[in-house]
């Protein structure tokens, strides 16, 4: 039995794909297709949870400094979401959300909600967990950060099309957190990534699909 989320943002009820272990490159032209399709009111708002194989994703504003050493031999990709240098590897959840935004509701607006969910959904997890305001003039504080030992565990990146959000979130879970020191996360030389695992819960993956679930009001 779950336990109910509380300070949950306004309802906003989602479909719910999940898939296992799903190619970078695969998994951006079905998103493609399912933003498409939302923008033409052919499908609901949508949370597609899965994983990706190793891989290195890029935003726009990525300096070459904070890229990997190639020798690491993890590809890297561009992509068209907000943000800076993320990892993706399996034992991360990845989290795409294809939302119709509201009247006046803006992207920044929805990040902050993705957020909320999020801390919502750590707090059933038992991990207690924070959003953080950017300071002005500081690197975007976008994402999700444990409040016992201040390490990030969760990134963001989204971007909307026609009123239409597209990429999401990634929870790291049990995976490998080796490639995050291998290059600068997130535009932050300093920031310590972690994951569940690591800062002490016994949550499996099949778990926190479930609890993210019901923290997104997503159901198949």
């Amino acid at each position: 039995m779950l336990t109910s989320m509380t300070n949950r943002p306004q309802t906003r009820p989602l479909s719910l794909v999940m898939d296992d272990l799903v190619d970078y490159d695969a998994a951006m032209e079905r998103m493609d297709g399912l933003v498409a399709e939302r923008q033409r009111d052919e499908r609901p708002d949508t949370l597609w949870l899965l994983s990706h194989p190793a891989v290195y994703t890029v935003g726009r504003r990525t300096a070459a400094e904070h890229l990997p050493d190639p020798s690491r031999g993890i590809p890297v990709m561009t992509t068209g979401r907000g943000g800076q240098l993320t990892y993706h590897g399996p034992g991360q959840l990845v989290g795409y959300l294809i939302v119709k935004l509201g009247q006046g509701e803006g992207i920044v607006d929805y990040v902050r909600e993705v957020e909320l969910r999020l801390v919502d959904a750590l707090e059933v997890l038992g991990l207690p967990a924070e959003r953080r305001d950017t300071p002005e003039g500081s690197e975007l504080l976008t994402g999700v950060w444990t409040k016992a030992t201040q390490r990030k565990i969760v990134s963001i990146g989204m971007r909307q099309s026609r009123g239409v959000t597209s990429h999401g979130f990634a929870l790291n879970v049990d995976g490998d957190l080796s490639p995050w020191n291998w290059a600068v996360a997130c535009g932050m030389p300093d920031v310590d990534m972690t994951s569940l695992i690591r800062e002490g819960t016994d949550a499996t993956m099949d778990r926190v699909r479930e609890v993210i679930a019901v923290a997104f009001d997503a159901q198949s």
